[in-house]
């Protein structure tokens, strides 16, 4: 699909400066610009770049004077990278644009769908499956019995949604998925074997939540399991069951939340960080990668380490702790001096 670069200045809201009827069909780095592509330059480094790059259109800053001449067509608008964005997120609607129902699939009879619904190859659509308006379930997806999806969400690929979630809208949920799966709940009998607690609550996922590949987020023993609105949770996550997430908090990657732990609002969670259950982490708290959070955690901390404590303090510390090899051999010297 082409664009000229009228069309692309409405979008934006900017200015062109050189040829408005200029096309280009795909994006590109500015130092790796070719004709028909569109760029952008919003670091004052690559402004080089903008000399040299044989891309067809670069979006700028409203206040950028070249001190050359350039044959790229210009955007001018008030925030480059703001501007390229949002143009990446067009572009991405209009890539992932896709209605209708591919065969074959299964989809029972009992399911309702909404209106432009896209529904890929080798797809599942169990009993009593609510598909809102423009959902797209992508190839080799699996719904369960009594799912309930919300309007213009998405699940890629091989996304797994066990009987009774509910997911709402503009939700983007990325292959390999598993929501909804038993909570990992055994009691142990006088022998030591250990049975299966049955887990017979949901998983409730609110309106623009996004989910990375491979993340796996578990159904309750009771109640829901809860991922509040606008929480983005990177690759490889395990949630478990009763984990309930608060708004807009975002989780990197190959973090593990054990069960019944409440996660508060606006939190920023690093990489690798490991929770134990039945904590409750308050609204603002940030936690550097690796730090293994083993209490609660009052509003507004920042803690690292394993056990995590706050991170000034561990900075503080670690410069004793890579010292710890010195500062035994002074101590050493001055016993030897005392007892001297």
């Amino acid at each position: 699909m082409k664009f000229t670069a009228n069309q692309i200045a409405e979008i934006l809201e900017g200015d062109v400066v050189g040829n408005p009827e200029v096309e280009v069909n795909t994006l590109s780095k500015i130092e790796e610009g070719e004709k028909g592509s569109l760029t952008f330059l919003s670091n004052p480094k690559y402004t080089p770049f903008l000399y040299t790059t044989n891309a067809s259109i670069a979006i700028v800053d409203k206040d950028f004077v070249p001190e050359k001449p350039i044959e790229t067509t210009l955007i001018k608008v008030d925030n480059a990278y703001q501007a390229f964005s949002k143009l990446l997120q067009y572009y991405n609607q209009v890539k992932l644009h896709k209605v209708g129902i591919e065969t074959p699939n299964f989809v029972d009879k009992t399911a309702k769908l909404g209106e432009d619904v896209y529904i890929g190859a080798f797809s599942y659509i169990g009993k009593n499956v609510v598909l809102g308006d423009r959902v797209k379930i992508y190839p080799n997806t699996y719904i369960g019995d009594n799912v309930k999806i919300d309007d213009d969400t998405t699940l890629f690929s091989g996304v797994k949604i066990y009987s009774e979630t509910e997911i709402g809208k503009n939700c983007n949920i990325n292959a390999g998925v598993v929501i909804g799966c038993d909570g990992f709940g055994f009691t142990p009998d006088k022998d030591g074997v250990f049975s299966a607690v049955p887990q017979i609550g949901k998983v409730i996922i609110e309106d623009n939540v996004d989910i990375g590949a491979s993340t796996t987020i578990d159904r309750a023993t009771l109640g829901a399991t809860i991922i509040r609105k606008g929480v983005k949770l990177d690759n490889q996550i395990q949630v478990a069951h009763n984990v309930e997430i608060g708004e807009n908090t975002v989780i990197a990657s190959q973090t593990g939340i054990a069960g019944s732990t409440k996660i508060g609002k606006n939190c920023m969670i690093g990489g690798q960080v490991g929770f134990a259950g039945h904590l409750t982490i308050g609204d603002y708290v940030k936690i550097q990668a690796q730090s293994g959070i083993g209490r609660n955690l009052k509003e507004g901390a920042v803690v690292q380490g394993s056990p995590a404590f706050n991170y000034s303090d561990w900075n503080k510390s670690y410069v004793h702790f890579k010292n710890l090899g010195k500062i035994e051999k002074r101590i050493t010297e001055l016993e030897k001096k005392h007892k001297a």
